[in-house]
């Protein structure tokens, strides 16, 4: 129970609070792994700069902090706004499987004790767990057959795969289930209308997530600062160099890491769905 607990732990990425100097050294969860070799690259052009220095006395070249001051808040601003916008993605799209788990859990109690000597209940309940990973595999665009084939049968499994839209296929065949039993009597009309709701529930989180998935940050929007972060990057040694010369490397890394750093936490943040350190935990949640 303990192991199980702990791979639960690596998979959600839930942490226990960590002391702040060891917060400083956290590799596994952080873009720094991501963004390392850029940062590596801004060293070396700084050291390169350094070594240029001469020359470019010589030429009478220099920049000013003070544009590259204003520019950087002004991409500061702009990429707290993305940041905002792609966090609240990801928050909706925990809300929603926030909201799946409990239609999930409600519609199975509700069945086992509505229908408790049913023979065909596990069917039920097989479809109800193949509809999670479906949804989980559809949203991170993964081969769905071999996975719900441990859950549904052939027939099944044919309808599904070859439906348009895999997850609403199986919400369709939940509901058949339940419309056989309302026909022969198992299920009064009440119970069939409060669990139908249950499944209209999983229809409304299911099209959340496809809004989600298939509603981008507008690409114009994210090209911009993209492309606006990494000419500051390029650009700020040489405005460096001149007051902070043999310094310039370790000042220019330290404010590109933060620029680089939301921009690319902003991209990872804009797909909750896909299986990066800092997306959401599907897999643990399928399974739960």
């Amino acid at each position: 129970m303990t192991v199980l607990f702990y791979l639960l732990k690596i998979i959600m990425i839930v942490r226990p609070q960590q002391h702040w100097i060891r917060l400083i050294f956290v590799w596994h969860g952080s873009v720094l792994s991501k963004i390392f070799s850029r940062l590596l690259l801004n060293f070396l052009l700084s050291i390169a700069v350094i070594i240029m220095l001469p020359w470019y006395t010589m030429l009478g070249i220099k920049f000013t902090l003070a544009p590259f001051s204003i520019l950087g808040v002004a991409i500061a601003i702009f990429l707290g706004f993305r940041n905002n916008a792609c966090y609240a993605r990801y928050v909706e799209a925990r809300h929603l499987w926030g909201q799946l788990m409990i239609a999930s859990r409600s519609i199975l109690r509700e069945v086992k004790t509505t229908l408790p000597d049913e023979r065909g209940i596990e069917d039920f309940v097989r479809l109800q767990i193949a509809f999670a990973h479906c949804l989980r595999m559809t949203l991170r665009r993964q081969p769905q057959t071999q996975v719900l084939g441990n859950y549904l049968d052939q027939g099944a499994l044919q309808k599904v795969v070859a439906s348009h839209s895999p997850a609403n296929r199986i919400l369709l065949l939940m509901g058949e289930w339940l419309a056989i039993r309302r026909r022969s009597g198992k299920l009064s009309d009440i119970l069939f209308h409060s669990l139908n709701n249950r499944l209209n529930d999983m229809s409304s989180v299911l099209a959340g997530c496809e809004r989600i998935a298939n509603t981008p940050v507008p690409f114009a929007y994210t090209l911009i600062l993209h492309r606006t972060v990494y000419l500051f990057c390029i650009m700020l040694p040489f405005a460096l160099v001149v007051d902070l010369h043999y310094m310039t490397p370790f000042i220019s890394v330290l404010i590109s890491y933060t620029f680089i750093a939301l921009d690319a936490l902003a991209e990872e943040l804009e797909d909750p769905f896909g299986t990066e350190n800092n997306d959401l935990p599907l897999d643990a949640i399928c399974n739960a």
